[in-house]
């Protein structure tokens, strides 16, 4: 992936993971309850989206239909290794223990990385 991609861009593209392709109008609607943007806003957010490769418009009419080009699985797998790598030295270890040092790990979170630690073990 190339470009990072804003907080307001991830929001757009969260919808359009969720249901592609859609029009501005559409994608307006569906962040209408969490975000209070115009419609000018979300073509403007679509508009550097398209220009970052990451989702395309085809035509439809007098309208554009949008749709991710980059899965979501992929964009967390790249932004988890950036996160990982920019403030922990590219360490999984040192993220956990400060979690548990700053006491932001529930005691089900432990549960759930013990549980996927013990399923990876041969």
């Amino acid at each position: 992936m190339g470009e990072r991609i804003s907080d307001a861009e991830h929001a757009v593209m969260e919808v359009l993971w969720r249901r592609s392709p859609l029009t501005a109008i559409e994608v307006s609607e569906a962040l209408a309850d969490e975000r209070d943007w115009s419609l000018q806003t979300v073509k403007t957010l679509l508009a550097r989206l398209v220009s970052k490769d990451v989702i395309a418009h085809e035509a439809d009419g007098r309208r554009y239909l949008y749709r991710p080009l980059v899965e979501r699985e992929s964009y967390v797998t790249h932004e988890s290794r950036r996160l990982v790598d920019r403030l922990f030295g590219g360490q999984i270890s040192p993220l956990v223990a400060h979690l548990a040092e700053t006491q932001q790990l529930s005691d089900k979170d432990i549960a759930e990385i013990e549980a996927l630690l013990k399923a990876l073990k041969p």
